[in-house]
């Protein structure tokens, strides 16, 4: 993506909230009026913060639709839908900021047990999803930020997947992403 791609993204994602704030649904667009990266399927997670506070975070990890129409959705769910939050206020617009990331596909790693994550990770590049069975969680490649001990990083994401810090099993499965976020 070039800059006006990223600006037009955080454009789509203002808009998007300012509409569900007036009719309770994301934006509509026309992914065609857009630039091919933009119409291109895309993963994307928006995060909103309020004075440096998390106030919401929605994604998608795999493409399904256009980017554009990707990150329109996200934010709109990520300001109204996040079970974590209330829905936001008008009030709260105006303190708003918004972080967008763009995900790759996530690829499948092949570990032998924890240690060997351990050692593959890239911390502060590698996002991570963790699942077993029905239980799934990701960490965006910014949350390195917070927890940057790739021991801490994935005791923490097994925690958001509802299971102990200090689980492992052989149903584990890890797959890892890289985003561009802006």
């Amino acid at each position: 993506m070039n800059d006006k791609d990223r600006d037009d993204l955080r454009a789509i994602a203002r808009a998007s909230i300012r509409h569900g704030l007036a009719y309770g649904r994301p934006l509509g667009i026309n992914p065609q009026e857009l630039s091919a990266a933009l119409q291109a399927h895309g993963a994307s997670f928006v995060t909103l913060e309020i004075d440096g506070a998390l106030r919401g975070c929605i994604g998608t990890l795999e493409a399904h639709r256009p980017l554009a129409l990707d990150v329109s959705h996200n934010a709109c769910a990520a300001a109204f839908q996040d079970s974590r939050f209330p829905p936001l206020s008008r009030d709260e617009e105006d303190r708003l900021s918004l972080h967008i990331s763009v995900l790759s596909r996530p690829q499948p790693m092949l570990v032998r047990d924890e240690a060997d994550l351990l050692r593959q990770l890239r911390p502060g590049v590698d996002g991570l999803v963790l699942s077993e069975g029905a239980r799934r969680a990701t960490f965006l490649p910014s949350v390195w930020e917070q927890l940057p001990d790739p021991r801490d990083f994935v005791m923490q994401l097994k925690r958001k997947a509802g299971l102990p810090g200090s689980h492992w099993s052989l149903a584990i499965r890890v797959e890892r992403y890289t985003s561009e976020a802006f």
